[in-house]
């Protein structure tokens, strides 16, 4: 996608640095209004991932982790303050064009999967590509490759129901990395799987991370797993905090 606006006037070393990274976020706040009284979740965000990385986010439930990774993904508008994607400002964007830079541009794994139950695992990976006006044939040839690479070749045309917790889980990151997103975004992905699943699922991503140079931002309760990542921070009272390598 080519259309994303370009962010403010900035310095010549300020937009350099923007263009060396991946994602840059500048202020982030969000509000929320609840029986007339306003919520502030988020307080002043700051963060820069850069390409390749693998970053963890922890804290605890209700903190506004989710809420976090919404804006993040354009999922969600910010109340306030930037987002930057390879040096261009997001939130310029109108909701159609936010709709295309998400499906070309970031991929999602959530805890609960949100698989469509009447369609087959190829045809649940197939569903980002087709969204994005790729050719059917090529995005079948795709999605089968994808799906045998992680291990389902041989589930192609299971249904949800059909397959297991974890299986159901690599059928969800296969959909993430169908479009090849630069980024890849994932709320709590194996909080609903037993320990031995969800530990694959974690080298799992971890492996695409090292072989593919795929970027992830991972929210996780798992104190195990964030400490495989690049960095790790946490949210705490509307604020981000990174924590500091000796502490591991």
């Amino acid at each position: 996608m080519n259309n994303l606006a370009r962010s403010p006037a900035q310095t010549g070393q300020e937009e350099g640095n923007r263009k060396e990274s991946l994602l840059v976020v500048e202020q982030l706040e969000k509000h929320f209004f609840m029986g007339g009284e306003r919520l502030q979740v988020l307080k002043g965000i700051d963060l820069e991932v850069r390409q390749g990385e693998m970053v963890g986010i922890v804290g605890a439930s209700g903190v506004g982790k989710s809420t976090l990774l919404h804006l993040l993904g354009a999922l969600d508008r910010p109340t306030r303050g930037m987002v930057y994607f390879q040096g261009k400002e997001v939130f310029r964007l109108g909701d159609q064009e936010l709709a295309e830079f998400r499906n070309r541009h970031v991929g999602f794994i959530f805890q609960f999967h949100h698989l469509l139950p009447e369609f087959t695992a190829l045809e649940n990976t197939m569903l980002p590509a087709l969204i994005g006006r790729k050719e059917r044939k090529q995005a079948r040839e795709q999605a089968e490759a994808l799906l045998t690479e992680l291990g389902l070749g041989k589930r192609l045309h299971h249904r949800p129901g059909e397959l297991s917790g974890g299986e159901q889980q690599r059928v969800a990151v296969a959909r993430a990395l169908m479009n090849q997103p630069e980024l890849v975004l994932a709320d709590e992905p194996t909080g609903n799987l037993d320990r031995k699943t969800g530990e694959a699922i974690q080298e799992l991503l971890r492996q695409l991370n090292v072989q593919k140079g795929q970027t992830f931002i991972i929210v996780t309760h798992n104190e195990k797993f964030a400490s495989t990542m690049d960095r790790i921070f946490h949210l705490i009272d509307g604020k981000l905090y990174q924590r500091e390598e000796e502490d591991v």
